[in-house]
Parts: C-alpha cells; structure tokens; sequence
C-alpha cells in the first residue's frame, strides 16, 4: 500500500492529493508541475480513501475561513 500525501501547489495554492512514491504531480487546478520533495505537505494518510477525507475536510475549513474573511 501506498502513502497518500495532501500537498499544496506552489503556484495557485490548491489542494491536491499526491503518492509519495511520486517525484512530481501535475496540479489540476493551474497545471504546475509540483515537484513533491519540496511541497508542502499538510497531511500524510496510509490509504488513499483516508487521504480524501482529509483533503475534504481541509477544503472545507479554508472555504469557511475565506467566507469569514469577505464578510468582515
């Protein structure tokens, strides 16, 4: 089994999920190829079904926070 990595796009900011055995990943949100040695890396899971979890759950904080922020 693989480990699954949420990682954030250099360019654009996005969230994506990525294998750690990858070297790169191509974001889906601007296209960026990513090199995954140097991401950051907000969250490690043992199972990509785990991972996606993760990456909901994180997108959905950073929509709330964004929604706070336009209403002050």
């Amino acid at each position: 089994m693989t480990t699954t990595l949420v990682v954030v796009c250099s360019r654009c900011g996005g969230l994506l999920l990525a294998k750690a055995d990858q070297k790169t990943r191509a974001c889906p949100h601007c296209g960026f190829t990513i090199l995954l040695q140097k991401a950051m890396t907000l969250a490690t899971a043992s199972t990509a079904n785990e991972a996606s979890v993760m990456l909901r759950k994180l997108k959905t904080e950073a929509a709330k926070k964004e929604r706070g922020l336009q209403t002050s």
